[in-house]
């Protein structure tokens, strides 16, 4: 589950502007795989992003959409939201590609009470039916195409029961960034204490609506560590065109968790897509 810091995409500290054109491919990340943020961020991805959302309004909703379930997160991670909505008593799968993470998992849910797949989150989704799917926040960003991304949310909607939901949240992107179609670099201090420096150097395409970068992690004892990220963003009209594309009608759209109104100031959307019920 990817949990990019929201400076990257929406106050982007401008350093150096590169123009494209001809030179997109030569800058993308090398060796950056399926399984590298996950390994890269395992150990530390509770301590970071563990406080990310109000947890007991995302649990409650996502207990109030599943219905009865069951209910299966793509990109479970460490199990963060699996493991409580578990709790709720809704039988959940959870998949992952991760190794890292999913032993993570593991460690944190002794009682097995998440049903753990290690697969990809566009051909390996279990066949269901699933009342509810979770694509939690920016997580469908860690597919880093449109068309795997549409994949995705096909093969999500083909595993839904009739009249069951699909949740995807995520940034909504700007579209007035400075220097829009220019490559940016940016480089910022995410943390500063006597025995820790982090520091996060990003690149953000606009026109190819991708970001990548890394944490650079220097400490006292152990030195160097880097922690690799790469994701695709999509705006939330051209999600909507996957979920159409797949069958899928928009129930609910809010800004937050807490269903504050969407409107076009909303810097995230939290949306909830719907299965038509041929039963009724």
């Amino acid at each position: 589950m990817v949990e990019v810091d929201q400076i990257v995409l929406h106050h982007v500290k401008v350093r150096r502007q590169i123009n494209p054109v001809g030179l997109a491919r030569l800058h993308e990340m090398d060796g950056y795989r399926a399984d590298t943020y996950g390994a890269s961020f395992a150990d530390v991805y509770d301590e970071w992003y563990g406080d990310l959302d109000d947890l007991g309004d995302l649990i409650a909703m996502l207990a109030e959409f599943a219905d009865t379930g069951p209910v299966c997160e793509l990109g479970v991670g460490t199990g963060r939201i699996a493991i409580p909505l578990a709790a709720t008593g809704l039988s959940v799968v959870g998949i992952d590609s991760s190794t890292a993470m999913l032993e993570r998992l593991a460690g944190a849910d002794p009682s097995a009470s998440v049903e753990v797949v290690q697969g990809d989150m566009v051909d390996d989704i279990p066949a269901g039916p699933f009342s509810l799917i979770v694509i939690a926040f920016n997580t469908l960003f860690n597919l880093n195409d449109a068309d795997q991304q549409a994949a995705c949310v096909k093969n999500a909607a083909a595993r839904l029961r009739p009249g069951g939901r699909l949740f995807i949240d995520g940034i909504v992107p700007e579209s007035t960034i400075a220097g829009y179609g220019l490559t940016i670099d940016d480089v910022t201090v995410r943390d500063l204490s006597v025995d820790r420096v982090i520091l996060s150097v990003s690149r953000h395409r606009p026109a190819e609506q991708t970001a990548e970068g890394q944490f650079i992690e220097f400490t006292e004892a152990g030195g160097i560590r880097l922690r690799p990220w790469s994701v695709r963003y999509s705006t939330p009209e051209q999600i909507d065109a996957m979920a159409g594309a797949a069958g899928l009608h928009l129930e609910h759209r809010w800004c937050d968790l807490q269903r504050g109104a969407f409107t076009g100031e909303a810097r995230r959307h939290v949306s909830v897509f719907r299965k038509p019920d041929t039963s009724s």
